[in-house]
């Protein structure tokens, strides 16, 4: 029997009677019916029917949601995913393997739209961060190696965000490579976001965590029992994770191949022994200030995966003479090594790593901030490595000219020799390596030695250098004409010639290389180079016009349009210029958009004063083959012309 409650009475008070019962009026024994009071009515109120309760999917246990969202087909686990944040998370502890792979197709629609209207009509829920699985931020990029790849940054790295790539992904094969920097936002991301993917995408190649503070041992080690296919590994200033889950990724990823380990306030040794043990196909290792990694790890690394590690980077650690011995012993396959701040390795390390007679294969060679390296063990290195043929030195302060023409001498398929802030370097040291390099080398760079000094130096001409192909020489600031001019005559053959910040070279040392277009010159950089003049420019272009691509004459100060009127004459391959910061007005310009044959593709005119508005119309003109232009700083200029350049030249990348 119904009851319905009905109104009596002046005050508008509810009381109950009961009435005959009728089947349209059947609603119930738990429904409140109000009438509005009304004196002269006589007629019964229209009602309004408020129920209690609504039925909803929500009162579902999740054990009983988790078998309905386990039998949907992947587009239709992603649409409820953005339901609720209680579906999200639900769905994302869903494993690969615990999805059904028989569902019917026909039903899937139905039953998403069923659960997806249910879950509408429950009661509100607590707000939650909405994340659109096709949202411009989550777009996924495909990496050059065919990963499916997501960048995540600062506050967009997430769990709830986690959780939505990792059902979103799932269908089409799963993340292949994931990348987290954290910043100072970044603190919603914890282990949870890190076990999701572990579950929603097994095939995951490549995770790089960069300034993560909030991800532990747990949430690496669900990564290395769900992502056994893992081949790199990039762990920076992650405090929280441990040598345990490192072990766990070493014992559970048979495939790794690259680790980078940077400044793991505590991952130490142990993590070393277990990927020398457990991964058999790792060929690449840096280690970087990691405070607890001493000789232990390096050894037992080395003596174990020295036979397939082909790159190894090792940087402000705490090893010792050890390390380099066993190095040199076991390094085998080592192709690459870099070595930067070992403050605790002394002369007899580099001698013994030498000596050792393990780095046949070795390649490249980088030595920095090494102050334990000398002369001798310079030599014991080239001896050891006969088939290096790149070297580059910097900040060693007791290698001196005799070390480094000893190590030419030895290192007879050196083709790159590079030096920086080797203040004992002389200009006998430099023309030594050209003499003893055995005609291999190829490129010769020389940034910041304070020891080079404009002496007069005689050198045999019966000595020259007919492989070296590339000079670069940076911020030397005792280098002058007189040591140019000898190399522009042992040097015949150059090609690329960098010369930056050298305000003692003038047009007199510089004239022996423009004499000689045997090879023709290709690149030239005189940035810097303030006492050069618009003669030794058109003696250039006139020789070497035919096979110049790149000019930079940034800040040389001498340079005018008459070095413009010889480009635009002789250089007919042009592809880059720059004069900024030079004397150059409307009228070069104007030399350059007249040159038919001139195809420049990037121009660069910052801080050039005199330049106006009429340079508006030839700029115009360059259009056609113009791709980037460097008007930063021109003060002539006007901002309406510069709006209009960018309008018109919408080509044309502008800096302005």
């Amino acid at each position: 029997m119904s009851e319905v409650f009905d109104y009596s009475g002046d005050n508008g008070f509810m009381f109950q009677k009961p009435k005959e019962s009728r089947p349209f009026l059947s609603l119930g024994s738990h429904v409140d019916v109000y009438f509005p009071p009304s004196k002269r009515s006589r007629v019964t109120a229209p009602f309004v029917v408020y129920p209690k309760e609504q039925p909803s999917i929500e009162v579902l246990p999740d054990e009983c949601l988790f078998e309905i969202f386990r039998r949907l087909g992947g587009k239709e686990r992603s649409v409820c995913a953005s339901v609720s944040k209680c579906w999200l998370m639900l769905l994302s502890s869903i494993c690969v393997d615990e999805i059904c792979s028989s569902v019917s197709p026909t039903l899937e629609p139905e039953i998403v739209s069923d659960c997806k209207k249910a879950d509408e009509s429950a009661k509100p829920k607590e707000k939650v961060e909405s994340v659109d699985l096709n949202d411009e931020e989550c777009v996924e990029s495909v990496d050059p190696q065919g990963y499916l790849s997501r960048c995540l940054e600062g506050k967009k790295a997430s769990d709830v965000r986690l959780a939505a790539i990792s059902i979103g992904t799932a269908s089409r094969g799963g993340l292949g490579k994931l990348s987290i920097r954290g910043n100072a936002c970044t603190r919603r991301l914890t282990d949870i976001g890190l076990k999701a993917v572990s579950r929603g995408c097994p095939s995951l190649g490549v995770l790089s965590l960069w300034n993560i503070s909030s991800v532990s041992d747990e949430g690496l080690s669900a990564i290395a029992t769900g992502c056994r296919s893992l081949e790199k590994l990039d762990l920076s200033h992650c405090p929280a994770i441990t040598d345990k889950a490192v072990i766990a990724v070493a014992m559970n990823c048979p495939n790794l191949r690259s680790v980078k380990l940077e400044s793991c306030s505590n991952v130490g040794d142990e993590s070393l022994k277990a990927l020398g043990r457990y991964c058999p196909n790792l060929e690449s290792i840096m280690v970087k200030n990691c405070a607890l990694v001493g000789d232990q790890g390096i050894a037992s690394l080395f003596s174990a995966a020295g036979h397939v590690l082909t790159k190894a980077n090792l940087q402000g650690l705490n090893i010792s003479d050890v390390s380099l011995a066993v190095i040199g012993h076991y390094g085998s396959a080592v192709t690459d090594l870099s070595l930067v701040g070992l403050h605790n390795v002394n002369e007899r390390g580099f001698w013994v790593m030498g000596k050792g007679q393990g780095l046949k294969n070795l390649r490249s060679l980088s030595i920095i901030s090494c102050q334990g390296v000398t002369d001798a063990g310079l030599e014991a290195i080239g001896k050891g490595s006969p088939n290096l043929k790149v070297f580059f030195l910097r900040r060693c302060a007791l290698v001196s000219d005799n070390g480094v023409v000893s190590f030419a001498r030895v290192a007879s398929l050196l083709e790159s020799f590079k030096l920086d802030e080797t203040h004992r370097i002389t200009q006998s040291g430099v023309f030594g390596i050209l003499a003893s390099c055995g005609g291999k080398l190829k490129v010769l760079s020389l940034s910041n030695c304070l020891g080079l000094k404009d002496l007069n130096f005689r050198f045999p001409l019966s000595s020259l250098c007919m492989s070296l192909r590339s000079l670069a020489i940076h911020n030397c600031p005792g280098f002058g004409d007189s040591v140019m001019s000898m190399l522009g005559r042992l040097c015949p053959k150059l090609t690329h010639l960098d010369l930056i910040g050298l305000e003692g070279v003038t047009d007199v040392g510089l004239l022996p290389l423009s004499q000689r277009p045997e090879a023709g010159l290709v690149k030239v950089n005189l940035s810097g180079c303030v006492n050069l003049t618009d003669s030794l420019v058109a003696r250039i272009a006139s020789l070497h016009g035919e096979t110049l691509e790149v000019v930079n004459l940034e800040r040389c100060s001498g340079i005018t349009d008459v070095s413009l009127m010889s480009i635009a004459t002789n250089c007919s391959v042009l592809r880059e210029l720059d004069v900024s910061s030079c004397r150059v007005t409307d009228s070069g310009v104007a030399l350059l958009a007249r040159a038919g044959h001139l195809s420049l593709q990037v121009l660069s005119l910052a801080g050039c004063s005199l330049l106006s508005d009429k340079s508006l119309p030839f700029l115009k003109t360059l259009d056609t083959t113009l791709v980037g232009l460097n008007i930063q700083l021109c003060h002539g200029i006007s901002s309406a012309a510069v709006n209009l350049l960018l309008e018109q030249m919408w080509r044309c990348d502008i800096l302005s």
